[in-house]
């Protein structure tokens, strides 16, 4: 068996390959021999349709097992896998498709699926080492134009048998899958540990309070972002009894507030484990399945990462281990810049450790606030003002002023008196990371997996405090 990653993942498909992968809402299963014919036709297709080993493969469209079977398929004919959110815009779409220049753009995986059907299956799974490309994620771009972060075969192969281990996940689980599988979330960290336990997965073709609530009793399992939680608590229907069949409700991609962490564990008396990880190393540290988890920390460094704090006490997280990406799609400096001269990937998040290496994150290095010469943490202020009377959630930016630079601007939502706000936070901070404003809105811009777009909130209250 070579190290291709498909092949790792079949090997642990169960003996009876009847037994079934997708759960569907309407009482419909596909089996895991469904799957494995399905992935040899997808990749006997891409072979049909010119692609070849190391070629790239992009694919838009609705989730679907079939996006899967897709997605499977490219990693067994040795191609590259190319997911795209679903939300890009045709302007969006057609960088991606210069920059990586795949073979085939596929925008629909039923119908290519239905086409495969046509085609016997591929029965050798084309040979791959660990550092061999299974596929291009693409960053948000946030601060500049995207970069495909390359994932080998065996970065993911590493951070699957890694979560396996560290959430106790078995055949006996059966996985709520209600994220979009267009991110490292879904594709990857969910889907794989189903498939590397032969477990079947409840799927969902995206999240609904109705749909999670009713199909919590046939599941063990559930990962989901912070939104998805803020949710089920606002769902009557979502009790303890509903939710007393579950074994694991796992949190990422954006922070928790502690404040859903308490409440979630008073309705159901499950604690929430939240894990930490990004697009160039899946997931990096996690709290523990056995053993105290801690409201707003993203618990311990995963076996085999190392993760160390570029400062004294708060600084750039800079991570190293198997599953830490090889670099971005055809950008060398831009590569050598991320990483040290030792090896280590920097983060670009801020965070630090305990004395028994329990991991905080404070925030993203590039939403540091330095406001009259003072650094300021935006994650700090935003934990303080969310306990108070009024406010739901916020975020807080830094907004160009004529005396200080930068100063302190909270976005939130709810219905509080700013002056009130302001003088409750003068008795609870240092002067100057007290927000000079605090602005009210209907929601906060949220991304696909749920994280506060802090750079359209700077583009819309940046010129705040202009006379």
């Amino acid at each position: 068996m070579s190290d291709n990653l498909y092949e790792i993942l079949a090997a642990h498909f169960p003996a009876d390959r009847s037994r079934p992968c997708f759960l569907l809402p309407d009482g419909e299963q596909i089996s895991y021999a469904d799957l494995e014919q399905g992935v040899g036709r997808a990749a006997s297709l891409l072979r049909h349709k010119g692609v070849q080993i190391g070629d790239r493969v992009a694919f838009q469209g609705a989730k679907s097992p079939q996006g899967i079977m897709l997605y499977l398929g490219v990693l067994k004919a040795g191609a590259i896998f190319l997911p795209l959110n679903t939300a890009y815009t045709t302007a969006e779409v057609d960088y991606f498709l210069g920059d990586a220049a795949p073979r085939i753009f596929i925008q629909d995986a039923i119908a290519f699926m239905a086409e495969a059907a046509a085609f016997a299956p591929l029965e050798l799974t084309v040979p791959r080492s660990s550092s061999d490309l299974a596929s291009l994620i693409y960053t948000s771009g946030t601060t500049g134009r995207s970069k495909g972060a390359m994932l080998s075969h065996g970065n993911l192969a590493a951070n699957a048998h890694a979560l396996v281990d560290a959430w106790g996940y078995s055949s006996d689980d059966v996985l709520l899958h209600a994220l979009p599988i267009f991110h490292v979330h879904g594709l990857f960290v969910a889907t794989h540990c189903a498939l590397l336990t032969g477990s079947p997965m409840v799927w969902l073709d995206r999240f609904t309070e109705d749909a999670v609530i009713a199909n919590l009793g046939r599941s063990t399992v559930m990962m989901g972002v912070p939104t998805f939680y803020t949710r089920l608590l606002s769902a009557p229907a979502f009790t303890r009894e509903a939710a007393e069949h579950m074994r694991l409700f796992i949190c990422g991609s954006a922070p928790l507030l502690e404040s859903t962490f308490s409440e979630f564990e008073q309705r159901t008396g499950h604690r929430i484990l939240e894990r930490y990880g990004m697009s160039e190393a899946a997931i990096i540290t996690s709290n523990p399945l056995d053993g105290e988890r801690v409201a707003g920390s993203v618990g311990y460094a995963l076996p085999g990462m190392d993760v160390r704090i570029a400062g004294e006490e708060t600084g750039v997280l800079e991570i190293k281990g198997p599953s830490v990406f090889a670099g971005y799609w055809q950008m060398p400096e831009k590569t050598a810049q991320e990483f040290t001269e030792d090896g280590y990937f920097i983060t670009g998040d801020v965070g630090r450790k305990d004395a028994d290496g329990r991991v905080w994150i404070s925030g993203r290095a590039k939403d540091l606030i330095i406001s009259g010469g003072f650094n300021v943490y935006p994650k700090e202020i935003e934990l303080l003002l969310d306990e108070l009377e009024g406010v739901q959630e916020s975020a807080v930016i830094g907004c160009s002023h004529p005396d200080f630079g930068e100063a302190v601007v909270a976005v939130a939502t709810g219905a509080g008196a700013e002056a009130e706000l302001i003088a409750a936070m003068r008795t609870r901070l240092a002067a100057f990371k007290v927000p000079k404003r605090i602005v009210f809105v209907d929601e906060l811009p949220r991304n696909a997996m749920g994280k506060v777009q802090k750079n359209l909130l700077r583009e819309q209250f940046g010129n705040i405090f202009e006379k």
